[in-house]
């Protein structure tokens, strides 16, 4: 049976691609601090607060100039250490830096039950795909399927 394309929801079921991998197409230096910027001031938190929750949960200092410079369009030399991506969602309580991360390269992030909702949709795959194989199976042992 032939089924219609979805014309209300396509965008449900685009494949994400990465970005193409040419010369200069990752200098995302200029995005990314205008994401930090973007969750910063979107957040009910202080840039005092979120640096000091940051401290908290990597154990370095990290000061409130750290998170200006990092934000800061006119201090490119200054570059967001990812080891501290963890740290700042947490503060922020979002997903939003490593969904912007898995979108790059060509992935989607799924956080909670919609992890669990893809995993079983996996497992469906797999089990549909397992039951095509002793199908076939069967029927080279020419046994009923």
């Amino acid at each position: 049976m032939r089924r219609a394309a979805d014309l209300l929801t396509p965008d449900l079921f685009e494949v994400p691609a990465p970005v193409r991998p040419i010369p200069g197409a990752l200098a995302v230096g200029p995005a990314l601090r205008g994401l930090l910027s973007d969750l910063l001031k979107r957040s009910p938190l202080s840039r005092h607060d979120v640096a000091a929750r940051m401290s908290e949960l990597t154990g370095d200092h990290i000061s409130k100039h750290q998170l200006d410079s990092w934000t800061a369009e006119s201090r490119d030399a200054w570059r967001f250490p990812f080891e501290y991506a963890p740290a700042f969602e947490a503060a922020l309580e979002t997903h939003e830096l490593g969904a912007w991360y898995a979108d790059l390269r060509g992935a989607r992030l799924s956080v909670g039950r919609e992890a669990l909702e893809a995993q079983l949709g996996r497992v469906a795959q797999m089990r549909d795909e397992l039951a095509r194989q002793e199908r076939a199976l069967k029927k080279l042992l020419g046994e009923q399927a």
